[in-house]
């Protein structure tokens, strides 16, 4: 693998960064590098992606009971994650431009419950640079996921976050390495070469 990455052949994913999560973390500093990426992967020539979680009444319906989103779905909390609610929506200091690719989930991943890897391989994508909320989470769903589908992984360690920050230094730091490389914002312009 060389050390440059074409950013014609990249997309960087914006990950869970909507409003309803955003207001539950202090990631104000998370953010604020997150939109630098943006506008350095843009000014690249690299393909922007945005991933936020939201369920349909008809998702809602098909969560079946032993799935852990049972628990969570309850009818009191249904509004709120729902995908036309406000805080299912990207927060608008990260917000899409025409022509970025937008996707709703209603898992975890990136990937299974929507089209981003057909999106993605249909612009030629080859490369992914991951930014989310949480690493734990949408973070190491997309990593586990994206190496099975054999995507050359980047992930931006000061553009994601989670609430336990032990466990987000450990999965930086020990496990997402075996499948991707870690980096930072700072780290990114010479990155793409």
């Amino acid at each position: 693998m060389s050390d440059t990455i074409d950013p014609r052949q990249t997309a960087l994913l914006v990950m869970d960064y909507q409003n309803g999560i955003v207001g539950s973390y202090d990631v104000a500093e998370e953010m604020k590098r997150t939109a630098d990426a943006i506008t350095t992967v843009r000014a690249r020539g690299g393909r922007i992606g945005y991933v936020r979680v939201g369920f349909t009444d008809a998702d809602f319906d098909a969560v079946p009971a032993t799935s852990q989103f049972a628990a969570m779905l309850t009818p009191e909390r249904r509004p709120a994650m729902h995908a036309d609610s406000p805080g299912t929506a990207v927060h608008d200091d990260l917000a899409p431009e025409p022509g970025d690719i937008v996707v709703r989930k209603s898992r975890v991943g990136a990937f299974s419950t929507t089209d981003l890897d057909e999106q993605l391989r249909a612009a030629g994508v080859t490369t992914l640079i991951l930014a989310g909320i949480s690493t734990s989470g949408v973070v190491l769903s997309t990593v586990r996921d994206g190496a099975d589908r054999d995507y050359r992984l980047v992930v931006l360690a000061d553009a994601c976050a989670d609430p336990a920050p032990g466990v987000h230094e450990f999965l930086v730091e020990k496990v997402f390495p075996r499948q991707a490389q870690v980096t930072t914002t700072a780290q990114l312009s010479e990155l793409l070469g």
